[in-house]
């Protein structure tokens, strides 16, 4: 069984920075993609940025720039580094692991971008 929890949203400045954690209290993460995804009210849940096995690293167009995700696999934790923030990046923010055709999310964490 794997938990992701995240940690790191709150309200920013647009122009400022967060940085998202996601750390996994279940199993060891050593394989699979790790990602970031965000939905907001009456819209679909789309992929903010992703990382597989290599460091190979996708980004979703709105944020290609901006967002750095990472991983450390010792520590079980994937983060997402936002610079440059918009109000339109205001969102609940979610940790998602994918293996072996499953997925795991993380509860979700609120992203508020003020103008």
């Amino acid at each position: 069984q794997v938990q992701l929890v995240e940690s790191g949203g709150g309200l920013v400045q647009a122009g400022g920075s967060l940085r998202l954690s996601c750390t996994s209290s279940g199993r060891f993460l050593s394989a699979g993609a790790m990602a970031w995804y965000r939905q907001v009210p009456e819209r679909q849940r789309e992929l903010v940025a992703s990382i597989v096995g290599g460091g190979i690293t996708n980004y979703g167009d709105s944020v290609k720039g901006r967002f750095t995700i990472s991983r450390d696999r010792a520590l079980k934790t994937t983060w997402l580094k936002m610079e440059s923030l918009k109000p339109e990046d205001t969102a609940v923010y979610y940790c998602n692991w994918r293996i072996g055709g499953l997925d795991y999310w993380g509860q979700g964490i609120q992203v508020t971008v003020s103008a």
